[in-house]
C-alpha cells in the first residue's frame, strides 16, 4: 500500500450558513505548510464546535481521499479547492475499499489507527450550497474515514504511510458504509462485524440498535436543526 498525506489540513469552529440561520461548525480548514503536533484528539489549531457528534479520540483525525475529487467535481460541475470536504488529511492511496477498521499507520513521527466511517451530516451540504451532497456522499460510499491516534507526534504535508498492522479484512470502511447506508437489514453482517470487536462505540450503539428492531433516523444527521425540530 502507497499511501501519502497530500494536505494537512486545520480550522476553528465559525458560523456556517444554514438555510435562514448559522450553525457554528469547524468544517472549513485550510492547509498548511509546516508539520503540527497531532495529540490523542487531534491536531493542533484544529476544533469543532459540536462535541456530541464530531471530534474526540475515535474521530481525531478526519481523512478524504483526494481521488475522489474528480467524481465531485463532475457531479456539482466546479472545481472544489482541498479540503472541500473538512478533512484534517487530505491523502493518497487511502481508498474505503482497501482501509479496514485497526489499520494501524505509521505517519511522521505519530501512529494512528483506522476507527470508522465518516458519517456526513447537513454541514457538508450547507458548505457547497447543495441541499443533497450528505446524501450523496453517503450513497456513493465516498465518505473518508477517521484515525484514532495510539501515538502522538508531529506530522507533515507530504509524509508517507508506512502500514504496521493489517485489521481484519472483511471490516473495509466500504463494507461498513454498505451496512450503514445501503444494505440496512443486513443483520448477519451486523451480528459478525460485532463479533469482531473493532468497531468504534457509535457504530456499535447503530447496528445494536437495528438489531433490536429500534431502527434509526438516516435523515437526521443530513438534515440537521430542521430535522430535530421536525422531530418535537
Amino acid at each position: 500500500m502507497s499511501a501519502r498525506l497530500v494536505s494537512l489540513n486545520v480550522g476553528l469552529p465559525q458560523p456556517l450558513a444554514y438555510r435562514d440561520t448559522h450553525v457554528p461548525s469547524g468544517i472549513r480548514k485550510r492547509p498548511v505548510s509546516e508539520a503540527l503536533t497531532l495529540g490523542a484528539t487531534g491536531l493542533a489549531g484544529d476544533g469543532q464546535a459540536d462535541l456530541r457528534v464530531h471530534g474526540g479520540p475515535d474521530k481525531a483525525v478526519c481523512v478524504y481521499p483526494i481521488e475522489h475529487y474528480a467524481a465531485w467535481k463532475d457531479r456539482l460541475g466546479r472545481d472544489l479547492e482541498v479540503p472541500a470536504f473538512g478533512e484534517n488529511f487530505t491523502v493518497s492511496g487511502l481508498l474505503e475499499e482497501n482501509v479496514c477498521l485497526h489499520d494501524v499507520f505509521r505517519i511522521g513521527t505519530a501512529t494512528v489507527q483506522v476507527s470508522q466511517p465518516r458519517q456526513p451530516c447537513f454541514k457538508l451540504s450547507a458548505l457547497h450550497g447543495e441541499p443533497k451532497m450528505s446524501l450523496w456522499v453517503q450513497q456513493a460510499g465516498l465518505t473518508g474515514f477517521y484515525f484514532r491516534v495510539l501515538e502522538a507526534g508531529r506530522v507533515a504535508p507530504g509524509d508517507r504511510f508506512e502500514l504496521l498492522e493489517r485489521g481484519p479484512r472483511e471490516a473495509s470502511i466500504e463494507e461498513i458504509n454498505r451496512l450503514l447506508h445501503r444494505d440496512r437489514s443486513d443483520t448477519a453482517a451486523m451480528r459478525h462485524l460485532l463479533a469482531l470487536g473493532v468497531l468504534a462505540a457509535s457504530n456499535i450503539r447503530e447496528f445494536e440498535r437495528r438489531l433490536e428492531g429500534g431502527g434509526s433516523d438516516p435523515l437526521r444527521r443530513l438534515e440537521g436543526p430542521a430535522a430535530q425540530v421536525r422531530e418535537r
